[in-house]
């Protein structure tokens, strides 16, 4: 496949348009199985563009066929994560064993064009009043995780953005500015959508495509609906047993794949 190279600092439009319904994957980590049931589901909900959140790569048995349908769905749309980062080469002292070996697996199968595309995304997107991420907006390229109410607002407060979308963490929550200072959390319903009031800023944590970690193997994702100024965080059942096999099948340590069936 011909991947659509050009620039990828900007998004497909300036400015969104109203009735726009955009769809945030974050941490695909190399599942196409799981990649393809959150576009086929996101598509049926009337997804009209896709913006992918970091972590293409890592952990499963697919790197190359996830770069090349993310590069092709969603050109200029996607932020480098530090899996992305770590196959590109360097050091894997701040990743896990299995983690590392994988992503020395990882760099063999990638070709120059593959390398060149994870090579050229940038650590943020910003559209129109929404700030995209892979990591925490205040230092994305230190890889912080946003896992509490504090690092949430620290995030919200490194940007005019009143909605910050990361990936990273991999399980989905939704925190938001209270008045005074500070922020508060609460997980949202899969499939209830979530009124984004404007009188309030918005981080979202979407959730990992490829490989959860709530105690939940289903696939996740979230539809960002510009028309209803609506958030919603989806789980999409797929066949994580043929992408858990595809993981004992390389060779990959077999941790990964029962990561998988457990959602843990």
């Amino acid at each position: 496949m011909r991947l659509p190279f050009g620039p990828v600092r900007r998004m497909m439009r300036a400015e969104p348009r109203d009735t726009m319904r955009i769809a945030l994957i974050a941490d695909v980590h190399s599942n196409l199985e799981a990649l393809r049931a959150c576009i086929a589901d996101a598509r049926r909900r009337g997804a009209e563009r896709f913006v992918f959140l970091g972590d293409l790569v890592g952990y499963g048995a697919d790197p190359v066929a996830c770069i090349e349908l993310a590069a092709e769905l969603a050109p200029g749309a996607a932020v480098l994560g530090n899996h992305d980062q770590l196959a590109l080469g360097g050091l894997c002292d701040t990743v896990n064993f299995p983690a590392r070996d994988a992503i020395y697996w990882t760099r063999e199968q990638l070709r120059p064009e593959h390398r060149a595309f994870l090579s050229g995304l940038p650590f943020t997107l910003r559209d129109g009043d929404a700030l995209f991420a892979h990591a925490a907006a205040e230092a994305p390229e230190r890889w912080t995780y946003v896992t509490d109410a504090r690092e949430a607002e620290r995030s919200m407060a490194a940007t005019d953005a009143r909605l910050v979308a990361l990936g990273h963490v991999h399980e989905p929550m939704l925190y938001h500015a209270v008045d005074g200072g500070g922020a508060r959390a609460f997980r949202p319903l899969p499939g209830v959508a979530v009124p984004l009031s404007p009188l309030r800023r918005w981080l979202a944590i979407v959730g990992s495509a490829g490989q959860p970690r709530d105690g939940n193997p289903a696939a996740c994702y979230a539809l960002l609906d510009r028309g209803h100024n609506t958030y919603t965080s989806f789980r999409v059942p797929y066949d994580h047993h043929a992408a858990a096999r595809k993981i004992l099948a390389a060779g990959l340590p077999e941790r990964l794949a029962r990561r998988l069936e457990t959602g843990h």
